[in-house]
């Protein structure tokens, strides 16, 4: 079969099954595979790997999560019941609200785009195509000057594309309904399905991919030539490396809508097609670049099958969240830890060759930077063994449930015991608090649940008040709980000079028919725990970010201009301290 130009080339390559990778970082994998030695490609499946932002990975410092709950309305407001006049005046204006943490979400989701978009360009569908592309625009445009021209219109042309595909995905679902996805449990639950279904792809079960008119067509086109057939052409690479492509953009997306911005999906398909694009239009305009990539070979495969790992046991967590918000509590810590000791003991043995799949190629011998990333695979693996009694964990507590889920926790009632006694911190109060049965305060601390109760045992005790506008799916709150609260200066003032009141904004449990109210914010009724308490953060407060803490007097009076997110000690330290001095 002759090839004629680029879309061609690209025909034959369909048949080459794809998988996607990002999460390890782009530098290692092709460190670690590409010093395998050459050999024929593999027939590889496709699977979408998801990234943890990083805001579930690396969630940025000193930024609140967007909490994807509806902003419900305002009911009477709590505060004002308990307030005085003065008190009551001052809760009707909104408070100064800490800074919504849109531009580093929006950092984050960029950021997700760019490293997926250089894992697909990893993947056997694609790799192939860089030295067909560089043929394409230095040896057939003609001047030095077009095929730089046509390699720049052809790289735009693939951002246009992709970029085009995140708005639409903003057009069709809109704001509210993004911001909506974060805490909805059918859509979590459909998400954690999608996750496995990619990562079973990953792994080789089955390939994902668009119609095959849909490329013939894009391919008819591109044969015009001209800007037109450049931009066919990237049309045409877009069709035909779905495959390879789709299961990265399809958790990118589900990643971008979940973190409720607006330009989201728009913003990580424009990372994704930055980073997609810029080897093919470097490569043409450097030909003498490509002597220095890898060949390929079967390490494109197992690029694949440490991904599929990884996105199953990224998938997890959005199973977690479900389990969370609607309080079915049979995923617990343990649980999760369980599967994800499983998942990447059994991702080192692979890396080790120790485990293949029916479509690896033979490996004769182990790489040095394989067996490298082996060892920090099974590094990890064993430092999350103690987390099964109870451990914090703390460089990956955003992304577990929380602590209280752990059914054998060793570690929580040492850390509670005060100096030379053997019991733990005294309760709040005798009484048994409203929604206890539903929701545990982390580290064991005395919290209320309910808004009304908590402010009533502050007037009643004489101490200001913490209010922690949390969510079951917020991972900055987790890391918050998990690395800040048990500092020995943080503790003491959470325990002993507060009243911890903490609200779930995306709680899915009913309230009582008395109870539901129609929002004046909104209008709507609010039905729900989570909606209650997200529409007093969003009436008051300004904000619909978690976590959110607020200080307040017994009257209901703001103390200090509320924050979000801080895991530095001493400012948190110093936040807490102004509050009781402020008191």
């Amino acid at each position: 079969m002759r090839v004629t130009n680029l879309a061609g080339a690209t025909r034959l390559l369909r048949s080459l099954k794809a998988p996607a990778a990002w999460l390890l970082g782009l530098w290692l994998l092709v460190g670690v595979f590409a010093g395998q030695p050459a050999q024929a490609q593999d027939t590889v499946s496709t699977a979408d790997i998801q990234f943890t932002p990083v805001e579930e990975a690396a969630p940025p410092a000193k930024a609140a999560d967007t909490a994807a709950t509806a902003v419900a309305p305002a009911t009477a407001s709590p505060a004002a019941t308990a307030a005085s006049p003065a008190a009551a005046a001052e809760a009707s204006q909104p408070a100064q609200a800490a800074p919504a943490p849109v531009k580093s979400s929006l950092w984050v989701t960029f950021l997700a785009g760019l490293l997926g978009g250089f894992a697909a360009v990893l993947m056997p569908c694609i790799f192939p195509l860089l030295p067909m592309t560089v043929s394409f625009f230095t040896k057939r445009s003609g001047t030095r000057a077009r095929g730089i021209r046509n390699a720049l219109v052809y790289g735009a042309s693939i951002i246009v594309i992709y970029v085009a595909v995140g708005l639409l995905i903003t057009v069709l679902f809109g704001a509210d309904a993004l911001n909506n996805l974060a805490t909805n449990g059918i859509f979590n639950f459909f998400f954690f399905l999608l996750l496995v279904v990619f990562g079973a792809s990953f792994l080789g079960a089955f390939e994902i991919m668009l119609p095959t008119a849909w490329a013939n067509k894009m391919d008819e086109k591109a044969d015009r030539g001209g800007l037109a057939g450049i931009f066919f052409m990237a049309a045409t690479l877009a069709l035909v490396s779905f495959s390879c492509t789709g299961p990265i953009i399809g958790t990118l997306l589900v990643q971008a809508a979940t973190m409720g911005q607006l330009l989201g999906p728009a913003v990580g398909m424009f990372g994704f097609a930055l980073a997609l694009s810029l080897p093919f239009t470097l490569f043409s305009l450097f030909p003498g670049w490509m002597a220095s990539l890898p060949k390929s070979g079967g390490w494109l495969n197992s690029v694949k099958v440490t991904l599929g790992f990884l996105e199953l046991a990224l998938a997890l967590k959005f199973l977690s969240n479900v389990d969370l918000a609607y309080h079915w509590q049979w995923f617990d810590r343990e649980v999760f830890l369980v599967l994800w000791v499983i998942i990447f003991g059994m991702m080192g043995l692979y890396l080790l060759g120790k485990l293949r799949f029916s479509h690896d190629s033979d490996l004769p011998f182990i790489t040095l930077p394989r067996l490298f990333l082996s060892i920090i695979v099974l590094s990890f693996t064993l430092y999350l063994v103690p987390g099964l009694w109870g451990a914090p964990l703390r460089a990956v507590s955003a992304f577990l449930p929380p602590q209280d889920t752990q059914d054998f926790d060793l570690y929580t009632p040492t850390l509670l015991a005060p100096a030379g006694t053997g019991s733990a911190a005294p309760a709040a109060s005798t009484a048994p608090h409203k929604y206890a049965d539903l929701f545990h305060a982390p580290l064991g601390l005395p919290a209320f649940f309910d808004y009304d109760e908590g402010m009533a045992y502050a007037k009643q005790v004489g101490k200001p008040v913490l209010i922690d506008f949390t969510g079951h799916a917020c991972v900055n709150c987790r890391k918050m709980e998990a690395n800040v609260w048990p500092d020995k200066q943080v503790l003491p003032l959470l325990r002993d000079k507060y009243v911890l009141i903490q609200l779930y904004v995306d709680d899915k449990t009913e309230l009582p028919a008395a109870e539901q109210t129609v929002s004046k914010l909104s209008g709507k009724t609010l039905k729900t725990i989570g909606n209650k308490y997200s529409d007093l953060q969003a009436s008051r407060f300004n904000t619909n970010s978690q976590p959110y803490y607020v200080l307040l007097g017994r009257e209901g009076q703001v103390l200090v201009p509320p924050q979000g997110a801080d895991y530095e000690v001493a400012d948190f330290v110093n936040y807490l301290n102004s509050g009781l001095k402020a008191y």
